[in-house]
């Protein structure tokens, strides 16, 4: 028997059609202007975030995040062509961003076993006709998440190989008009699925029982996968990056978690929660707890604005007491997109050994994330808070709106 759920068929991915067109059409025209800017005749993606941002097209996306078997061509000027795992071609045949779709060169080991080399070379000799056509900038290309067998026969044959990833992380990082109004989207729709697991939360229920309701929903709802395995309970929560398990929620826990959920349009819905399990009231340490990690976000949501300067940032953003500096969450603020993007800011006390550029500064057009852990370094539980943000012109929208817990907020 099949469960009811809390809404009606496409509640949620119900962008109109030509403004997603608009918006895929748009996020290319950012990628070749990145690929101009770097000097690059062409990038080959290989990554299937990459590959949709680029040109709209998903087929397989946690398969082919793993295995490198279909890849985009997109050249400073000229066809885009996507170069589609055997047999699936007719899946972006729809798509007005992609001029061309031919099978993909079996590159894998897996596939090519013994005839790996020959391969290769078929593969390589696709590029090198593709660029003849438009050298806009002679034999430098871009490539990323390809085997190391791919990047080594395109240096022997002449070509100047760099990392794809940069010029993509910067297209990426500023949305386009009309990506805003499929990220809402995508987060209305993982609000509904946190709101179906809460509603499930009770003392008995185990971890990973409580996070399929997540799963569920979001997938019902027209949502693609969650990158993570981050819900946890009681001391299972501090610190920090403990994944789901079979342990039993017990009445009084603080349950934890973080949604890096790929909702609709691929886009990433990404906020985090502490609840308390049960009809009880938490104790003074949980609500401290909570207080801190509610003061941090809070706190620095409130220092963004476009202009002011990574670093400059980093270094006014709310100060770790002392106790809780050894479990503080790896950065303080991340870019978000279709995943976790450009820019991931470290603490400024971790400025020197993993920060980011120095002299980069926040643009209207971004969205990040803010995050919050605040765990004792003696153990017991903790809290993990986070919301999703918009840069705009004049200052900051909120994009997630799942309220704070009421109980421990008090």
């Amino acid at each position: 028997m099949s469960v009811p759920l809390p809404f009606p068929a496409n509640a949620f991915a119900n962008v109109p059609e030509d403004v997603v067109r608009r918006v895929e059409a748009a996020r290319q025209r950012r990628v070749r202007e990145q690929v101009v800017a770097h000097r690059l005749s062409a990038i080959i993606l290989f990554d299937p975030v990459n590959i949709r941002y680029a040109c709209g097209a998903r087929n397989m996306q946690v398969y082919s995040a793993r295995n490198p078997a279909r890849y985009l061509y997109v050249p400073a000027e000229g066809p885009v062509v996507l170069f589609e795992y055997r047999s699936c071609e007719h899946l972006a045949a729809h798509l007005a961003t992609v001029d061309e779709i031919r099978p993909a060169q079996t590159i894998m080991p897996l596939f090519s076993g013994s005839k790996h080399e020959y391969f290769l070379k078929a593969f390589v000799a696709e590029i090198e006709d593709l660029l003849a056509r438009n050298p806009a900038f002679g034999r430098r290309i871009g490539i990323e998440a390809t085997t190391t067998g791919a990047v080594l026969a395109l240096a022997r044959a002449g070509f100047k190989v760099t990392d794809a990833q940069i010029p993509i992380e910067k297209a990426r990082s500023i949305k386009v008009p009309g990506e805003v109004e499929m990220i809402r989207a995508s987060l209305r729709l993982t609000e509904t699925a946190v709101a179906t697991m809460e509603a499930a939360l009770r003392p008995g229920i185990t971890e990973a029982e409580l996070w399929s309701h997540l799963h569920r929903t979001l997938i019902a709802g027209g949502g693609d996968y969650i990158e993570t395995r981050l819900l946890a309970s009681g001391p299972h929560t501090n610190p920090w990056f403990q994944e789901t398990s079979e342990r039993v929620i017990e009445a009084g826990d603080l349950v934890a978690f973080d949604t890096d959920a790929v909702g609709c349009y691929g886009y990433y819905s990404d906020f985090s929660r502490t609840f308390i399990a049960g009809d009880g009231r938490p104790s003074g340490t949980q609500r401290t707890l909570y207080a801190l990690a509610q003061e941090q976000v809070e706190h620095n949501i409130a220092l963004l604005k476009p202009g002011i300067g990574f670093r400059e940032f980093a270094e006014a953003a709310w100060p770790i007491p002392e106790p809780y500096r050894k479990h503080r969450y790896l950065g303080v603020v991340h870019g978000c997109g279709m995943t976790g993007e450009y820019p991931i800011l470290a603490h400024a006390l971790d400025w020197g050994s993993i920060g980011h550029d120095d002299d980069a500064v926040f643009l209207p057009g971004m969205t990040v994330c803010v995050e919050s852990f605040i765990g004792h370094e003696d153990g017991g539980e903790g809290v993990k808070l986070e919301e999703q943000v918009f840069i705009t012109g004049k200052g900051v929208e909120r994009l997630s709106a799942y309220g704070y817990d009421e109980r421990l907020s008090a």
